[in-house]
Formats: C-alpha cells, sequence, structure tokens
C-alpha cells in the first residue's frame, strides 16, 4: 500500500520538449534529438496520491501548447475529482492561444482552459534577437504587447512573464522591467544555467548588480527576483527557487520520459535523477542535492563570508560556476556589491523606497 506524504510540495512537469519558436537561448532547443516523448498523466497521478498536499503544478518545456488542451483538461478533472488543493501554473509563449483569434477560428480551446480558475498563465519575453517565433522572425515587443492585450480582454488578466538574461542582453536586461511596470505585470530576471545550447552561465554576482539597479530605479514593484535579493539574508527558510538551499524538501520534476528529478535545472541536464517507483510507491524520500558535498558551497571560504546564502543559495549555480572556472571571479565581483546587497537587506522597503524616488525624481525633473 502506498504511504501518504503529507509534506506541502510543488511539481514541475515538461510535459513535451517540442515548441513552436526557435529561441536561441533556450535549454531545451539542443536537450533531445527525439521531441516526440510526452510525459504520461499516470505519473502526475500517481505522484499526487503519493502527495496530495502538492500546492502547485507548474508546467513548462517545450511550449505546453504544443500538448493538446484535453491533456491539462484530465488534470484538472483529476484535482476537481480528488479535491485536490493544487492549481496549475502554466508558462507559454501563448502563440496558440493568439492563433485562435488571429485567425478568427470557430473553436477556442485555449481560451477555455485559461478561463478555469485552476490555470495561472505565465508568458516569456526579452528583448533583442535571441526571442524568436522562427528562425528568421523575431518576437518583437509589437507581437508580446497585442498578445498581453488580447489575454486581458479575453481572460481577464495580463500574464506576468519571464526574461532569460545571458551575457549577451544583460546591459539591457533592465528595459524587460521598465516594460513590466508599463503594463502593469510582475518580470523575472532568471540567469541562464549552463545547460543545452548555453555553454557558459551567467553568475549571479553580474545579475545582482542588475536588481540594484532596478531597486535605484524605483522598479523593484515589478521583478520578482530583486524583492527575493533584498530578503535574502535576513529571511533564510521563506524565499523560494533559485535561492533555496533545502529545494529538495520542497520540488520535482517530471521530464517527458518520465525521468524524475529534485530540480528542473539539473533535470534539463538529466543530473541527480532519483527513483520515482522508490519514492512515489515507497518509503524513500531523495535529498541528491543536500546529500552531495560538492553543492554545499563554491568554496570552504564561503562559510564565513555574509553574502553566502546568496552565492551558495542555487545548487546549480555552484555547479555551474565550477564547472566553469568561474568561481574566483564571480567571489570577487560579488564582494564589491556585497555592502549594499547587505544595505537593502536590512533597511530596504519597497514603498518607502519608491516613494523617496518619486520625490527626487520630480526635485530634479
Amino acid at each position: 500500500m502506498m504511504k501518504v506524504d503529507h509534506r506541502p510540495i510543488d511539481l514541475i512537469i515538461k510535459p513535451t520538449e517540442s515548441c513552436n519558436f526557435a529561441c536561441t537561448f533556450c535549454s531545451s532547443s539542443y536537450l533531445v534529438e527525439n521531441k516526440s516523448d510526452q510525459l504520461e498523466l499516470k505519473y502526475i497521478f500517481d505522484f499526487l496520491k503519493k502527495f496530495p498536499n502538492t500546492q502547485t503544478i507548474i508546467v513548462n518545456g517545450g511550449d505546453p501548447q504544443m500538448m493538446p488542451p484535453k491533456f491539462y483538461w484530465d488534470i484538472i478533472h483529476h484535482l476537481e475529482e480528488y479535491q485536490y488543493d493544487a492549481n496549475i501554473s502554466l508558462t507559454t509563449n501563448l502563440w496558440k492561444f493568439w492563433r485562435e483569434w488571429e485567425t478568427n477560428a470557430k473553436d477556442k480551446p485555449w481560451t477555455e482552459l485559461f478561463s478555469h480558475p485552476k490555470m495561472n498563465v505565465t508568458t516569456s519575453f526579452q528583448y533583442g534577437e535571441a526571442r524568436r517565433i522562427t528562425k528568421d522572425r523575431i518576437f518583437t515587443e509589437e507581437d508580446f504587447i497585442k498578445i498581453s492585450d488580447l489575454m486581458l480582454e479575453k481572460i481577464g488578466y495580463r500574464p506576468s512573464f519571464i526574461s532569460v538574461i545571458e551575457n549577451d542582453n544583460l546591459e539591457t536586461s533592465i528595459e524587460n522591467v521598465r516594460l513590466a511596470k508599463k503594463l502593469g505585470v510582475d518580470c523575472k530576471l532568471n540567469y541562464a544555467n549552463k545547460s543545452g545550447s548555453c555553454g557558459s552561465p551567467l553568475p549571479l554576482s553580474r545579475i545582482y548588480r542588475v536588481y540594484l539597479d532596478i531597486i535605484k530605479e524605483g522598479l523593484a514593484d515589478y521583478e520578482w527576483n530583486t524583492r527575493q535579493m533584498v530578503n535574502r539574508l535576513e529571511r533564510i527558510d521563506q524565499t523560494v527557487c533559485p535561492l533555496n538551499r533545502d529545494c529538495d524538501s520542497g520540488i520535482r520534476v517530471l521530464q517527458p520520459d518520465g525521468k524524475y528529478y529534485t530540480c528542473g535545472a539539473f533535470g534539463d541536464d538529466r543530473q541527480f535523477e532519483i527513483n520515482y517507483e522508490q519514492e512515489v510507491y515507497g518509503d524513500h524520500f531523495f535529498t541528491p542535492l543536500a546529500d552531495s558535498a560538492e553543492l554545499h558551497s563554491l568554496k570552504n571560504e564561503c562559510y564565513t563570508c555574509p553574502m553566502f546564502q546568496i552565492c551558495n543559495g542555487c545548487k546549480k549555480h555552484i555547479s555551474d560556476l565550477k564547472e566553469t572556472n568561474l568561481v574566483e571571479s564571480h567571489c570577487r565581483e560579488m564582494k564589491k556589491i556585497a555592502e549594499e546587497i547587505e544595505y537593502y537587506n536590512l533597511n530596504f522597503n519597497i514603498e518607502i523606497f519608491n516613494e523617496i524616488h518619486e520625490i527626487e525624481r520630480f526635485i530634479h525633473s
């Protein structure tokens, strides 16, 4: 008999590696040659039976809209039938949703699905040439705003969006947050991991400079990771991925072939796989990242550094920097901004800071 585990947990599912875009930064672009694999619903349903207190089913890909809407309706009906509290958070380029209205299709299955109260949609956008509809067509701000407008009109809200930041687009990344403010939504600037087509990771020291600029410009209300940064040192148990050293205990990942991991980024690299059968049908609960001594810290000196929780918060970041010999350069750059990060952790209040920023801008205008 399956032993039920009542711990709160999130489940990331990647139903397919297939995508209808051709983005150059995407970790899924070069991970597998055969993109026809699709995740079987049985893996999800058995997971929910084992972990009935699952909070969120996070769907990414590939692009989730490459699966038929019925796949998600089956999950919704299962959640309702067994009275699970979990909601679905789906990250998609929304292109098929856009096309069913642009072509005036008679049936609009994605609109119906996205209107369900258990479904929440997030999308993605970033300036530059990396985000592409096809190899020859860039996904532009105009394209993005049209889709955002359509979501607001037909579903009732504008979706928040994720931007993947690499070395090539780091200097202009704050433009994405300015766009988020213009639309009145949240943006999440995620640093690129070393996965798929990305051969070199973006050290946190580089993107944290951007987060500091976001605070100074009064944009912290519109960027999720910046708000995590200013809570990180004082509230180490209350932040979530990508800066949570206890990530093994609260998240699981299912790939299209049924492979099972505790981290989506390591899952992309097919590293630290755990045994689905032993955990879901047995009594094991695996913590491979916490159990790996190599992933505890970038170097021994980190344990006495005030930036320890930030620099060593993400196990994938530790692994990537060690593999690419970027530990020392990251450390030097982080020390240059450490005092400023500590200051905002102790003194930052978004509402008060934004009020001060508006007054200063008025005085100097």
